[in-house]
């Protein structure tokens, strides 16, 4: 059989968005199981995805559904998992993955607290499997040009940078499910959910994160525990400062927005798309079209592609032997900021990353 072998492990809506970018990259990759607590679910999108032809294996192989998680891991014919759970049962999950030989791919955040994270670099490190988590903006092309730029040092020293997550989520979306907006399975709100996709760029641009400044609220929802709206100063170990500004309360829903600043040149995109790049090498760049704008943060098929993109890495990696883009590694760092402005809005003080081990 040609492909690595998946099993998704939870059918709601972003494990159908895992199942698309499986489909997309036939025959290299081939899904071959689902789970999810709810059979209905996990039969749904073990049925659309057989009538998508998607396996690799030939029209008579079905998709197959009703099995636990742990017989899924004790499966030979599964080399590889992809947790998209609610985030609060993410890290048991890949740990047991791995620990039973499978490659994984961790739907964002790798968890909701650092410690359970880091159990899954522990997990990782008892192996010899790849693993990696979903940062899949990482992979626009807007984001790589920007990265290119910093990398080779063309906006000369960072100074700065400013994130902002301007987006509407209704009390409903909130309601849909008895896990969102809890502390214990969502981890979060506003940037756990939404915000960490634009907080993992900035990190990735501007360098190793050293301290925060925060304050958070929620404003607009009711029924919830955690924030919809949050600001923070960040600093980094270069000494460049950034901005950070999240929301699920902005209606009805805009762009998210990153500038990197250096003393030689600045970017920024808008809504996944590079809207202004200035660098030491030249004046103002003409822009490459590099796609639509996707507003609201919630384009079905930017997203598709944004974790095709990811998927496509992650082969990469397994084929070659070498780290995914996106390491274990780099999804600690990410959650360990937002849990940095969290207890930094909880204290009232400034926090040091270095001190995040809960």
């Amino acid at each position: 059989m040609s492909g690595l072998r998946f099993a998704i492990i939870g059918a709601g809506v972003i494990g159908r968005t895992h199942a698309h970018a499986i489909h997309e990259l036939a025959p290299r990759a081939c899904l071959r199981l689902v789970v999810d607590e709810i059979p209905e679910r996990a039969r749904n999108l073990a049925v659309a995805q057989s009538g998508a032809g998607n396996t690799g294996t030939g029209p008579d192989d079905a998709v197959e559904h009703g099995v636990s998680a742990s017989e899924a891991f004790a499966r030979e014919d599964i080399d590889a998992v992809a947790i998209c759970t609610p985030s609060g049962r993410h890290a048991d999950l890949a740990i047991a993955a791995l620990d039973a030989g499978k490659h994984v791919i961790i739907e964002k955040p790798i968890d909701v607290t650092v410690k359970a994270a880091r159990r899954v670099a522990d997990a990782q490190a008892r192996g010899s499997r790849t693993a990696t988590v979903i940062s899949q903006h990482r992979f626009d092309a807007s984001s790589q040009v920007v990265r290119r730029a910093v990398t080779e040092g063309r906006l000369g020293r960072l100074t700065s940078g400013v994130a902002s997550i301007a987006w509407w989520r209704s009390q409903d979306y909130y309601d849909s499910g008895d896990w969102r907006g809890t502390w214990e399975l969502d981890g979060g709100g506003a940037l756990m959910n939404q915000g960490i996709h634009t907080i993992d760029l900035l990190v990735w641009m501007l360098g190793e994160p050293v301290e925060v400044f925060a304050r958070t609220a929620c404003l607009a929802h009711d029924r919830i525990e955690v924030e919809d709206t949050a600001v923070a100063t960040l600093l980094f170990a270069n000494g460049a400062l950034a901005v950070l500004h999240g929301t699920t309360a902005a209606h009805p829903g805009l762009t998210a927005r990153l500038q990197v600043h250096g003393d030689r040149g600045s970017a920024v995109i808008d809504g996944d798309r590079l809207v202004y790049l200035r660098t030491a090498d030249g004046g103002a760049e003409a822009l490459p079209d590099l796609g639509s704008v996707a507003t609201a943060g919630s384009d079905p098929s930017v997203l598709s592609q944004a974790h095709t993109d990811q998927y496509r890495d992650f082969l990469d990696a397994v084929e070659l032997g070498r780290p995914p883009l996106v390491t274990v590694a780099d999804g600690i760092r990410t959650l360990a900021v937002v849990r940095a402005i969290y207890a930094s809005a909880r204290t009232g003080k400034p926090v040091s990353l270095a001190d995040q081990t809960a």
